[in-house]
């Protein structure tokens, strides 16, 4: 699988750990492997369960830092501090500075600023230009033109498609290729037009865990930006949606070479909530807010911020930066060692196997295939059979076993019933 993540394979991650919550709702890591009521849960990229720890320190804030974070008193002063480590910890885990930090709801959020954020500034400037010289359109009335691959989550494929719908914005939807499954470099470099503003290309993909050249795309546009600066154009920016590379690979800004980072808790072991990196916050790239109220997160994001729920964000990120390097053998190990034990996937018939059958932002599509996968070439019945199974830090080799033996079953029933 050239490029793909170490967590991934179509798959994600399960818990099984001693968390202060009731055995049943632990996906995994609770009774005896020959019991009926075992389930193994392998659905890691949909969701993670919240680490120990995560709940901890939830707790605390809960009950510690209940005030205001823009109170005076103790308790606002106690979530004011929480939330300005909790952005630390979120800055080193990516590799940049706590300033460029700013906490939304979750992915769907962060990655709908940056796209509001790029209209709004390609507006922005030809208003105050009033001309076609400098930094700015060079045609009047055009329209910012984004770039992005045919395989990226909803919540960027669907903006784009509705700015197109409105009017607002052209885009063009580079397609990966069937054989790597990755987007080319060249492909994309050759879809940028004069009024190109943002490429957004996702780090890791949620249905087939291939990891996009980043780090390629970001340097050859920093060339062809200089070009572009001498040309009178304004710089295209970088976007990743880096929601399921965080907590198995590495992950830094500064290799990466984005202006933007979307970060989503929940996929990492996290709260459900979520946060954006922008490098130079309103210094070198632009954000503009598509709330207005407080003035909280420096007027980017206001809003009264959801302490506990950034504290959990905050410890999570503090883990996968002690042990990253630890959950990507264990989770590279336990995928490969499902992949030597996988026959056929039949998921209807298991007992014990708790998985999807797509993403889990197409449960709403029916019976129709992922777009996903037949964006790389994936014959339709094939694609509308996909079993997606995702390992995590806490899945062990015998919880593979467990779900192999299961789909044998499956596929024994199925037949015994042809």
């Amino acid at each position: 699988r050239p490029g793909s993540s170490g967590a991934e394979m179509e798959e994600a991650v399960a818990p099984g750990r001693d968390a202060p919550a009731p055995a049943a709702s632990k996906p995994s890591g609770c009774g005896k492997h020959n019991s009926p009521e075992r389930k193994v849960y392998m659905d890691y990229n949909a969701t993670t369960p919240l680490e120990p720890e995560v709940i901890q320190a939830m707790t605390e804030a809960m009950w510690e830092a209940w005030g205001n974070p823009s109170s005076p008193y103790s308790a606002g002063r106690k979530a004011k501090d929480i939330i300005n480590a909790a952005r630390e910890s979120l800055a080193k885990m990516i590799g940049g500075k706590p300033q460029d930090i700013i906490f939304t709801s979750g992915g769907t959020e962060s990655n709908n600023l940056v796209i509001h954020s790029v209209v709004k500034h390609f507006h922005a400037n030809q208003t105050s230009k009033g001309h076609t010289g400098g930094h700015h359109s060079p045609v009047k009335g055009a329209k910012p033109h984004f770039i992005t691959s045919s395989v990226e989550h909803d919540s960027i494929r669907l903006p784009l498609e509705h700015l197109v719908e409105e009017q607002v914005a052209e885009v063009t939807f580079v397609p990966v290729s069937k054989v790597s499954g990755q987007a080319a470099v060249d492909d994309i470099l050759a879809a940028v037009r004069p009024t190109t503003r943002l490429v957004t290309i996702m780090l890791a993909n949620n249905e087939t865990g291939i990891v996009m050249p980043v780090p390629e795309i970001s340097q050859r546009l920093k060339a062809l930006n200089q070009e572009r600066v001498a040309a009178g154009l304004p710089p295209i920016l970088v976007h990743t949606d880096a929601a399921q590379a965080l907590g198995k690979q590495r992950v830094d800004v500064e290799d990466l070479g984005v202006d933007f980072l979307t970060v989503v808790g929940h996929k990492f072991y996290g709260p459900r909530i979520g946060a954006l990196y922008v490098r130079g916050l309103g210094e070198f790239t632009p954000l503009y807010p598509m709330l207005f109220g407080g003035g909280q997160e420096r007027n980017f994001r206001p809003g009264t911020e959801n302490t506990p729920m950034i504290a959990g964000l905050g410890k999570a990120a503090e883990l996968v930066t002690q042990n990253c390097e630890a959950y990507e053998a264990h989770m590279r190990d336990v995928r490969d060692y499902l992949e030597e034990r996988l026959e056929r996937v039949v998921l209807a018939q298991c007992r014990v196997l708790i998985a999807s059958v797509g993403a889990a932002c197409h449960s709403d599509h029916g019976d129709q295939p992922s777009p996903v996968l037949l964006s790389y070439g994936v014959p339709f019945d094939v694609a509308r059979n996909a079993l997606r199974l995702s390992v995590g830090r806490s899945t062990t080799r015998a919880e593979v076993d467990l779900v192999v033996q299961d789909l044998k079953q499956a596929v024994a029933q199925l037949e015994d019933q042809a």
